[in-house]
């Protein structure tokens, strides 16, 4: 199936990839391009007919500075719809004849918008109107620079006191812009405007559904492997588990699954992924306990970026280790051609040029280490069009369990980044054990307003094993052991997220059982720390 389309510019904004978040969410489909390709580039990505509306990101740059990225000329020449979001507004602005200056001061934060001129993008979206009758909207505004002269056929759209010109639209060849970020959600009416913009404006088919998609992703899968054999590497996240439930709904036992289990796993979660595979879905899995070769490669290794390194190179050795094991063993098979990895779009985006802002095709992100030229392997990445909360759609139309796919992140290296210090089995042991009370106090515990539970109120919440011991008293008894620290955030795209505010009453449980019901640990702590400045995993 064809999909219309929409195409992002990302000029280097560090929120462009909710632009196409937004614009997922209204059921279209679109891609993150480099902003510096070439009008040739351009044009024939429109050649197909199914684009039908291009946005410009925001940047920290300026668009009068000699060196500033502008917007392929040709984005203005196709006749169809396009939206500027803050730098994309003005360099929209400087490219056809307007005027852009700095401002005298940063505007950064809140800021309430009046809607001027009842364009198609803005008619009747507000959030209040004045006692004079004038629409506002409430945005999120981080702009420095600011246009100060309409280009030629354009009108006046929005306006603040400090920024005159915060909207401006071109109606009869479709082009708009905003200074403020609707893409965030701090906007209120932003997903609204982002949606009125490519349904309504561009007039997208809203088709891009997880449901129907995966008829479509089994078919490519089926072309694009053929009669051939398809190996992966499944750890038991999201994204690996859904990878691997959707190839084997394409091509059944011509997929090989190998789970690595380096001893590092939450608590009962390799009997848990195997139960769902090999049990439910019926999937050839290869389950390698591979703990004390990990453990013993971990003893006397503190430094958190020598401890992911070494986790990284031997899920590589044993994942190799395996691949050629399988070839061995099976003498009427060529053994896997195919090497599937869990690769999702924001991989895409970053390993592009996004970053570099060099208009290089875009590499697929190789997030096994490179294992494709090391085993001399064709990569198969069927998720690598697909944001997280699209995958995990999917996973629930494959019909992976909810509580599988809604999982929190859960790091690679797994509880060996969660053990500060050197990592022993008998403090991931603790660990394993006081995670998992945490997590189900957090699924037990209801918010009286909203009716969900702690654990789905909270994007991340784990346990961290401090390798420092406190003084405790126990009965009549004098201990003395080890602390561990409770981590909750809520966040909307983990660059930034606050300490959960979990009520008194659900720490005092989870304190009283992990201390009751963990031998070895007296004392539990709760991280409030946000990010910025701290992270949210500890290492």
């Amino acid at each position: 199936m064809q999909h219309q389309k929409i195409l992002i510019l990302d000029f280097g904004s560090q929120v462009t990839q909710l632009i196409a978040r937004r614009v997922r969410e209204a059921h279209v489909f679109c891609e993150v391009h480099p902003c510096d390709v070439s009008d040739e580039w351009v044009r024939e990505y429109a050649a197909d007919g199914q684009l039908k509306g291009i946005i410009l990101s925001g940047s920290h740059a300026s668009v009068y500075e000699e060196t500033t990225d502008k917007a392929p000329q040709a984005v203005f020449e196709l006749g169809i719809p396009v939206l500027g979001i803050c730098y994309g507004m003005q360099t929209m602005a400087h490219q056809l004849g307007g005027k852009v200056e700095g401002g005298h001061k940063r505007e950064f934060g809140f800021a309430a918008v009046r809607a001027r001129g009842h364009t198609k993008l803005l008619e009747g979206i507000q959030d209040f109107a004045t006692p004079e009758g004038h629409g506002m909207l409430e945005v999120w505004m981080s702009h420095g620079d600011k246009v100060t002269e309409l280009p030629p056929g354009f009108k006046l759209m929005a306006s603040t006191d400090s920024c005159p010109i915060a909207g401006m639209a071109d109606e009869d060849r479709g082009f708009y812009a905003v200074q403020f970020h609707p893409e965030v959600t701090h906007t209120k009416q932003g997903a609204a405007l982002l949606e009125r913009f490519v349904l309504g404006i561009c007039q997208t088919r809203p088709d891009w559904i997880m449901g129907d998609y995966i008829s479509e992703a089994v078919t490519k899968i089926r072309e694009q492997v053929g009669d051939e054999e398809v190996i992966l590497g499944l750890s038991g996240g999201v994204d690996s588990s859904v990878a691997a439930a959707l190839i084997h709904r394409a091509i059944g036992d011509q997929l090989t699954c190998v789970f690595v289990d380096h001893g590092l796993l939450r608590l009962n979660e390799g009997d848990m992924v195997m139960d769902m595979f090999a049990g439910k879905l019926h999937a050839k899995v290869i389950r390698v306990d591979a703990s004390d070769l990990f453990l013993g490669q971990l003893a006397g290794v503190s430094e958190p970026e020598a401890k992911r390194k070494i986790i990284g190179g031997l899920f590589v050795d044993v994942f190799k280790s395996e691949a050629a094991k399988l070839k061995a063993g099976n003498a009427s098979s060529k053994g896997a051609t195919f090497l599937a990895q869990g690769t999702i779009y924001p991989d895409v985006i970053e390993s592009g040029g996004a970053k570099s802002k060099k208009a290089v095709t875009i590499k697929s992100h190789h997030n096994v280490g490179g294992l494709p030229e090391q085993l001399g392997l064709k990569l198969l990445e069927p998720l690598r069009e697909l944001f997280k909360d699209e995958v995990r759609e999917l996973g629930v139309a494959l019909g992976l369990p909810p509580e599988m796919v809604y999982r929190h992140p859960f790091p690679g290296p797994g509880l060996g980044v969660r053990i500060l210090g050197e990592v022993k089995k008998d403090y991931a042991d603790l660990l394993r054990r006081a995670d998992a009370i945490f997590i189900e106090e957090l699924r037990n515990f209801r918010d009286e307003a909203s009716g969900k539970t702690w654990y789905d109120l909270t994007s991340q919440a784990f346990t961290v094993f401090l390798p420092v011991k406190s003084v405790g008293v126990m009965g009549d008894g004098r201990t003395y052991d080890y602390v561990v620290a409770l981590r909750a955030v809520q966040t909307s795209d983990f660059m930034t997220a606050d300490w959960a505010e979990l009520p008194y009453a659900l720490l005092k449980k989870v304190s009283s059982r992990i201390i009751n019901e963990v031998r070895g640990i007296n004392r539990v702590t709760y991280d409030v720390s946000s990010k910025p400045p701290a992270t949210i995993e500890w290492e």
